[in-house]
């Protein structure tokens, strides 16, 4: 799984690599990733991750906290079995590192707002 080495404001380094649009961290690989609504997480916006079956997402929701993650969005990841754990992105870089040791944890993290 990559570490993230660094996150700040609308910039994010993982495995050394630097990252300025938002981000999918996924067992097969790190993509660049676009919402349908920038500022609201639709079970669509997830497609991809939920495919590789993590047991657990991370999901960044911005420096601020500003991007919602909606009920439905929560009871899809959660029917197929993910633990999800939604956080600012500062919180979530933290969340995602210290998990990544032994378990399949995937991450989608907006960078600004």
């Amino acid at each position: 799984m990559p570490r993230i080495d660094s996150y700040e404001f609308g910039k994010i380094v993982i495995e050394g690599k630097v990252y300025t649009s938002d981000v999918l961290i996924l067992p097969s690989g790190v993509r660049e990733w676009w919402r349908r609504e920038g500022h609201r997480l639709s079970p669509e916006d997830l497609k991809e991750v939920l495919e590789e079956r993590p047991e657990v997402l991370v999901v960044g929701r911005g420096y601020y906290g500003e991007m919602e993650v909606p009920p439905e969005t929560v009871r899809e990841v959660r029917r197929r079995g993910i633990e999800l754990v939604a956080e600012v992105t500062g919180r979530a870089v933290e969340s995602f590192n210290g998990r990544s040791g032994g378990r399949r944890v995937a991450a989608a993290l907006h960078l600004t707002c």
